[in-house]
């Protein structure tokens, strides 16, 4: 499936708000913090953070990374989402910054008057190498799987 289609086909969860991003310390900490998120057409992710934060910390000595992108429900019929494994680097300012701005402006306007404090923090971007869509309305433990290149 080439990249557009597959970005039509999970669009329910790119346009949900929050991914859950895991990393490891040095020492093999598990973390995992709930980030506001934005997809690009490739399934690149972008979120901004404090360069502070223990995941910023984190993928600064291991760009690894999971997240897991799910809505929220009550019933086990409802259970659905995506498993992301990847890697997570700076977004320097330039073209791309501005791009991924722009779509985190469309996506969550309260921050078109932000711009200053959100500068203030550090833009990452979250490039899955694998996807895993969970489904259990198309079946108990239905799942589909890809590698993105």
């Amino acid at each position: 499936m080439a990249l557009p289609e597959l970005f039509e086909s999970l669009a329910e969860y790119l346009s949900l708000s929050t991914i859950s991003l895991a990393t490891a310390s040095p020492d093999c900490r598990p973390h995992a913090a709930p980030v506001y998120f934005v997809a690009d057409d490739d399934l690149r992710l972008y979120y901004f953070s404090a360069e502070s934060s223990r995941h910023a910390q984190n993928t600064a000595v291991s760009q690894a990374a999971a997240g897991a992108i799910y809505p929220q429900c009550y019933d086990w019929q409802e259970i659905r989402g995506l498993q992301l494994e990847g890697a997570v680097h700076v977004v320097p300012p330039g073209v791309q910054w501005e791009r991924a701005w722009e779509l985190y402006r469309v996506k969550f306007p309260f921050v078109n008057d932000l711009r200053q404090v959100v500068e203030r923090n550090t833009l990452y971007v979250f490039a899955p190498g694998w996807l895993r869509l969970i489904d259990n309305r198309q079946g108990f433990g239905y799942t589909q799987e890809w590698m993105i290149p």
